[in-house]
């Protein structure tokens, strides 16, 4: 993605490989409901699923990256989550704060983040219990997150604009 690129521009682009993605996830799916599945389909699945939480967490990096100017110093998130709820942004504020501890669990794994999406539920964000994940493989992703739920890219990247236009007018 190049550097000149806007932060809408970016979610844009970042929606249209999501929705790809998705498309391919669901109509596999379909395709494996019910039947056998074989080694090859399931690698593919895999690999589509690793390619959205990457998308996710990109997207979410770059944003954070692109706004980082609208604070002095200190974290992100919490300086966003912070500015928005005094603006009375209260919703906005607490759907980046859920998005940032989904993707900081995608980035991280188990910890402060995934202790605290498990405390809270929210109908944004599907945490898995890190006792019901498995992977077949080593090096297959244990995945704690459901990037695959309808909707959670497509509330991710709404989200982020919704910020992004917050920040700008400000």
């Amino acid at each position: 993605m190049a550097s000149t690129q806007s932060v809408p521009e970016l979610v844009a682009a970042a929606q249209a490989n999501a929705k790809m993605q998705e498309g391919w996830i669901a109509e596999t799916l379909v395709l494996m409901g019910g039947q056998h599945v074989s080694e090859a389909q399931i690698e593919d699945l895999t690999a589509a699923t690793v390619a959205l939480e990457l998308a996710a967490v990109d997207i979410l990096s770059v944003f954070e990256a692109r706004m980082q100017h609208h604070f002095k110093r200190g974290p992100f998130s919490r300086k966003l989550k912070s500015i928005l709820a005094q603006a009375g942004k209260t919703d906005l504020a607490n759907r980046i704060h859920q998005y940032y501890l989904a993707i900081n669990v995608l980035k991280h794994g188990t910890g402060a983040s995934y202790r605290e999406l498990l405390k809270s539920p929210s109908h944004l964000v599907a945490v898995k219990p890190a006792g019901d994940v498995t992977a077949d493989e080593a090096d297959a992703p244990a995945s704690l997150i459901d990037v695959t739920l309808p909707g959670f890219f497509d509330g991710l990247t709404e989200t982020i604009l919704e910020a992004y236009r917050f920040l700008e007018k400000r």
